[in-house]
């Protein structure tokens, strides 16, 4: 058995019964830094049908604008006039939606990793965390 696949099960193991069960998790969204996220937003949509699902001020300054359909979308992040100017195309973070976003922030710790960023927001609740590469991941859950 693969070194990855025993620790998944000792961590499994210490979850109660309820948290033992993988919850279905989805890539959610992506979220990138444009120059200016109305236009590339007002192009995506006309390119593929896509809505503006939100957008406004954004939580590190700047303004963001989430576009896409119903499920799934695209972040698109410009930062304000204090903040550096843009590097275009840069990958921001991953958001990854979970049933159950306490089991996950759980699996999370117990594979060594920092949950960070906590919050409880409209309409949902979120945490970060860093991956062994120093990928940005966002888990989110509307439950």
């Amino acid at each position: 058995m693969p070194a990855s696949r025993a620790k998944a099960l000792v961590i499994d193991r210490k979850l109660s019964e309820k948290e033992s069960i993988m919850s279905k998790a989805r890539i959610e969204h992506a979220n990138i830094t444009v120059t200016d996220s109305e236009a590339t937003a007002a192009l995506l949509s006309r390119l593929f049908g896509w809505k503006i699902r939100w957008q406004g001020p954004s939580a590190m300054g700047g303004r963001t604008v989430h576009v896409g359909n119903d499920f799934d979308y695209l972040a698109l992040y410009t930062p304000g006039a204090a903040e550096a100017p843009p590097v275009r195309g840069v990958l921001n973070h991953i958001g990854v939606h979970v049933d159950d976003l306490d089991v996950t922030e759980a699996r999370v710790r117990a594979e060594g990793l920092e949950p960070f960023g906590q919050a409880d927001y409209e309409p949902g609740r979120r945490f970060y965390f860093l991956d062994e590469n120093g990928v940005e991941f966002e888990v989110v859950s509307y439950a």
